[in-house]
């Protein structure tokens, strides 16, 4: 009995012995098993901010990429369809205000303005606007378009204002403009070229120069012996040389010429304006200033300042970030050179920097009624 409990024992001893390393082996390895996933939480914490970076780096890059190849894109693009320049010449289809009512000129402040609609060709409707000095103010209330036909007729001058690129004629600084100039006793007639505001028509330097010309036909026949000035602002100011330049031609010169910050010619003024991010693109000229040409606009003050006959004025601002002032000087430089002026005024008026005129806004000048007298 003796021997059989020590065998026990020892068979007992024995199997506990042989418990313990397996005991220790399973805690060991369950101690491994719980240490693994938090080493693999880590290196997984480790990688996700790294897989961020990598990932807005690649996006960036990509942007960077699509970017560079539009810009590379855009020069071959315009060159291929010079229609495109052309848009961004007239930007007639920026409409600026919006939301206004072009026959309510009345709506703008303009209570002695009257809204007509002329017919330069077939297929071709123009808007045009009529506002009376402001001594006829009070007798303009409620008159319809025949009496403010008749009214040309009064002893007032007449000026025919053709604006620039974008907007309507209800553009904000254009009705300042025209308020100026009717408290200064003036007749303005103004209008939208073909393709501009609500007028009709596809725009191009022809017909807004025809639409110009019909424009004034239609005051001289009204106007009887009255003068008529031609103001011409910025795009305007190469329709208004194109204009003066044909009547010259006839024999039928306007009493003067007015040129509100004007440019040279139009590849001269594309090739300068601050939005030309291309100026510095190899093969500048032939991507963009030939596509203008191609597309049939020129508009050459300088060329057309060679054939006119009449007194000349031009306003510039100093601080004109559209069109560099170095261009307005330019201009009046060849003029005044030009014989076609010997027997004519050619004036150029600056205004300084510090006055914050600008390219639009020299209506607010103290200054314009001595200048214009």
């Amino acid at each position: 009995m003796r021997k059989r409990n020590e065998s026990v024992t020892v068979e007992h001893e024995r199997a506990a012995a042989a418990a313990v390393p397996g005991s220790l082996d399973k805690g060991c390895s369950l101690r491994r098993s719980l240490r693994l996933p938090s080493s693999a939480a880590t290196a997984e914490g480790m990688k996700r901010p790294l897989g961020r970076r990598h990932g807005l780096w690649f996006r960036l890059r990509k942007l960077i990429l699509w970017l560079l190849g539009v810009y590379i894109a855009i020069p071959f693009l315009v060159k291929l369809c010079p229609a495109i320049q052309a848009k961004l010449v007239f930007l007639n289809f920026v409409r600026v205000p919006y939301f206004i009512d072009l026959k309510r000129p009345q709506d703008q402040g303009l209570n002695h303005t009257c809204n007509y609609y002329l017919q330069p060709e077939e297929d071709v409707t123009i808007g045009v606007w009529h506002t009376v000095p402001a001594a006829l103010w009070k007798n303009a209330r409620g008159k319809d378009q025949l009496w403010f036909e008749e009214a040309l007729g009064s002893t007032h001058p007449v000026i025919l204002y053709l604006h620039g690129n974008a907007g309507t004629r209800g553009g904000d600084h254009r009705v300042e403009l025209y308020k100026v100039l009717s408290s200064l006793g003036y007749h303005v007639v103004t209008f939208d070229y073909r393709g501009w505001g609500d007028s009709i028509g596809s725009p191009s330097e022809r017909g807004m120069t025809y639409d110009a010309l019909h424009v004034f036909d239609w005051i001289k026949a009204r106007s009887g012996d009255n003068p008529v000035y031609i103001w011409g602002h910025s795009l305007g100011t190469g329709v208004a040389t194109n204009l003066v330049r044909r009547l010259c031609e006839r024999e039928t010169p306007p009493d003067a010429l007015i040129l509100e910050s004007p440019f040279t010619n139009i590849r001269e003024e594309a090739r300068s304006h601050p939005f030309s991010i291309y100026r510095y693109f190899p093969g500048f000229d032939w991507f963009f200033l030939d596509p203008i040409t191609t597309s049939g606009i020129k508009f050459a003050n300088d060329e057309n300042v060679k054939y006119i006959s009449c007194s000349l004025l031009i306003l510039h601002a100093e601080d004109d970030p559209v069109v560099p002032f170095h261009l307005g000087k330019k201009l009046y430089n060849i003029a005044a050179t030009s014989r076609s002026f010997r027997d004519y005024k050619v004036q150029f008026v600056p205004f300084h920097t510090d006055l914050g005129y600008r390219h639009k806004y020299i209506y607010r000048s103290p200054e314009l009624p001595r200048i214009l007298r």
